[in-house]
């Protein structure tokens, strides 16, 4: 290629083997014809006296490969940080979901406590008054508890919370059929069929401990768990115990604060004596202190040996036997409920008791004090028979 360059560069000379010999004999043995035009600066020579071909060389081949390795190295780098990115926030969007979860099961958890729970035990405890309120009223409480049932079903629930939210419905659905229940006899219970009423709203009762049992045992440590196997941390699960105590499973413990006391169970059939029946709360103290009621706050001293004096009056016709005198402290810490019974009042006489508390009560919170003389058989008039504080107690 070489020697043709040349040809190429001299077209006057003959191309043959003595002007290709003379090309790449160093002494050539005649002199040009014509002025030779300026060569070609030389290549290198190699040890053996010939010319090496400048191709690139090795050099330039392992300068590409460097390239491409540090290309390949780059992009498989960028991938890996796109894998990165993406996993990052597929499980911050993870963790975000769950944390959605447990704050909407909280909102219905909190509802079924307040709403539903709390509003059903105060009127269920209040003695029941009569059987077409007390109807109206829990069936109002029902729609809240259906409600709930709703929200819990509409809930976004991750794939992982699959097992905490098929337990919550189950939770949710027991007390909805309960309440349910209630609603179902509650106007039987001033009739004939007293006791198949409280027999079937004791039954009622037993859901209710079995919506706490699935609650605390199924959905509680389930929601954590998913949530420890995510990462997620700083989420606080509510805690929810519809029934108040044990003592609501007790039909007869249920019928004498449903306000059927001196019924026969056996029967039916209440012993209801001519005349009118009933009592009026009067007052309520705690040692010296008479509390007012509404929303007036009341501030007393308190200890595990708080002790109630309740004042009230029979404002009947007829001497009352076996009455009742019921305190329940709400809104701190678990319900307190204190029954009492007072043998037998007179007909239109002063009656009082004073009833132990057997623990200490909420300190430092404002409380909700009930206190309420549970009806008697035959008694029409209830609203005075009970009456609200706010409290405040103190060491």
């Amino acid at each position: 290629m070489i020697a043709s360059v040349v040809i190429l560069l001299q077209p006057s000379i003959p191309c043959t083997d003595h002007v290709s010999v003379s090309f790449f004999d160093d002494e050539g043995d005649e002199p040009p014809t014509r002025d030779a035009r300026p060569r070609r600066p030389a290549g290198p020579r190699s040890t053996g006296g010939a010319r090496t071909r400048s191709t690139g060389g090795p050099t330039d081949a392992q300068q590409l490969m460097v390239r491409r390795a540090v290309a390949l190295g780059a992009g498989v780098l960028v991938l890996i940080l796109l894998v990165l990115g993406i996993n990052g926030c597929l499980s911050s969007r993870a963790k975000n979901a769950l944390r959605d979860y447990n704050r909407n099961v909280t909102a219905v958890v909190q509802d079924s406590n307040t709403q539903v729970s709390r509003q059903l035990f105060d009127l269920l405890g209040s003695g029941g008054g009569s059987a077409i309120s007390l109807q109206q009223n829990v069936n109002q409480i029902r729609i809240t508890a259906n409600d709930d049932v709703k929200r819990a079903k509409a809930i976004s629930t991750p794939g992982d919370m699959k097992a905490a939210q098929e337990h919550l419905l189950l939770a949710l659905t027991l007390r909805a059929e309960g309440v349910g229940q209630i609603a179902d006899n509650v106007d039987d219970l001033a009739g004939d069929k007293k006791r198949a009423a409280v027999t079937l709203i004791a039954g009622a009762m037993r859901g209710f401990l079995a919506s706490d049992v699935v609650f605390s045992q199924r959905v509680i440590p389930y929601i954590q768990e998913t949530l420890d196997d995510h990462g997620v941390t700083g989420q606080q699960i509510a805690a929810s115990q519809f029934l108040p105590d044990d003592s609501w499973l007790s039909t007869n413990t249920l019928g004498d604060r449903l306000g059927v006391a001196g019924a026969d169970t056996a029967t039916g059939n209440a012993a209801v004596r001519p005349g009118t029946h009933g009592h009026g709360l009067t007052s309520v103290k705690v040692g010296d202190v008479t509390l007012q009621p509404g929303g007036t706050p009341n501030r007393v001293q308190a200890s595990a040996t708080t002790a109630f004096t309740v004042a009230f009056a029979n404002q009947g016709e007829n001497d009352e036997f076996d009455v009742k005198v019921r305190i329940q402290i709400t809104g701190s810490g678990k319900p307190i409920t204190v029954t009492k019974r007072v043998d037998e009042t007179k007909a239109g006489s002063p009656a009082e008791t004073q009833i132990r508390l057997g623990q200490a009560p909420p300190i430092g919170a404002f409380v909700r004090v009930k206190v309420t003389i549970l009806a008697v058989p035959g008694e029409k008039k209830t609203d005075n028979n009970s009456q609200i504080y706010t409290v405040q107690f103190s060491r």
